[in-house]
């Protein structure tokens, strides 16, 4: 996108006076430039807008196909929601949609869906080809190798047209109950677009999860809680997280319970932080964090910090090494004067010259 900079014009007084006629004649003459310029430019940042736009359109759309049981009212969907029990065939329908002049070449795939480390939601790469190296690691384990398109695997879009492509989700007879995320991604010319698949088998549903390495990073208005959530159970969850703080030196605001911006997918592991604006200066805090989610689920899970000013202890404890380093000298010097017998605050007196002794020989003079 083009960016545009605004220049400025700085020009210093030549004469300290202009006539009001010579004044008000530049300043219209100022305003119609402005405005003469402003109406080529305006065209033109338009047409640079409208070009960069169409440089950035992928030229193809993947979405639900309208017209089934599950489709919202207006008709549209945000992704597939399928449902049913272990050894059936569920089927739905994708729609692409090529909205250039050229016939698009889109390939379709099925895909296992997972979070990221920190919460965002990814799809698996492809498998690679059979035969080849990496491929029985790379294979496809979930909802994802569920998925088939048959023969339409490749879909050849002609320009301007919409194409309504059906698909399978064969579900295994020993598939366990519960959500098993997956996608619909396709893919052309290097280009991906995932649509979600909501896929829950028939059975017991078991909501739980666990809170787990919580610590606290950083300090005051840039302090925030690290932790780690784990889905233990066979549902996705939508958590919620509150943290409760209990100082020594006073009360010590937490943070009220929020809905967290993730949805936890089951088995999955996120690493997550939070800030913490309400962290204490100096304090020792008792943390508790409590995350919840609808189903039952709930966990929490403690931690304790210590919030010490190093930079102001760092100085206290300089001050400190110097004034026992003066009060040890001080001692060292009062000892050393005290062994040699002189007060330790008035300087040593000269000998006094002493007077002649007489001798006494019993002879009087």
């Amino acid at each position: 996108m083009p960016v545009l900079h605004a220049l400025k014009r700085h020009a210093r007084l030549l004469v300290p006076f202009l006539t009001a006629a010579a004044l008000y004649a530049g300043t219209a003459q100022a305003a119609t430039t402005v405005a003469a310029h402003a109406a080529h430019a305006a065209p033109a940042a338009s047409a640079a807008a409208a070009q960069a736009a169409t440089a950035d359109e992928p030229g193809w759309t993947a979405e639900p196909a309208a017209g089934t049981a599950a489709t919202r009212p207006g008709g549209a969907r945000p992704y597939f929601y399928l449902a049913g029990t272990p050894g059936t065939v569920l089927e739905d329908r994708l729609a692409l949609a090529n909205t250039t002049d050229q016939e698009r070449t889109v390939t379709l795939r099925g895909a296992d869906a997972y979070n990221t480390a920190d919460g965002a939601l990814a799809v698996r790469p492809a498998a690679p080809p059979a035969g080849t190296a990496g491929a029985a690691a790379g294979a496809a384990a979930g909802a994802g190798s569920w998925i088939s398109f048959g023969t339409g695997t490749t879909v050849k879009i002609p320009p301007r047209t919409r194409a309504v492509v059906p698909f399978t989700v064969t579900v295994p007879p020993a598939a366990p109950p519960g959500d098993h995320p997956a996608a619909v991604v396709a893919t052309e010319a290097g280009r991906e677009a995932g649509v979600r698949v909501h896929l829950r088998i028939s059975g017991p549903a078991l909501a739980a999860l666990t809170v787990e390495d919580v610590a606290v990073r950083g300090r005051g208005s840039a302090a925030e809680v690290a932790y780690t959530l784990v889905n233990r159970g066979n549902v996705a969850l939508a958590p919620e997280l509150e943290i409760r703080a209990k100082g020594r030196l006073g009360e010590v605001p937490g943070r009220a319970a929020r809905a967290l911006p993730l949805e936890l997918l089951p088995g999955q592991r996120v690493e997550l932080t939070e800030p913490w604006p309400g962290a204490p200066v100096l304090d020792r805090v008792d943390l508790t964090l409590t995350v919840t989610a609808p189903g039952g689920a709930r966990a929490t899970a403690a931690a304790s910090a210590w919030f010490v000013p190093w930079r102001i202890a760092l100085w206290t404890g300089a001050g400190l090494l110097l004034l026992g380093g003066t009060t040890a000298a001080a001692l060292l010097l009062v000892r050393r004067r005290a062994r040699t017998g002189t007060p330790p605050d008035r300087a040593p007196e000269p000998e006094r010259s002493r007077a002649p002794e007489h001798e006494l020989t019993g002879v009087s003079r």
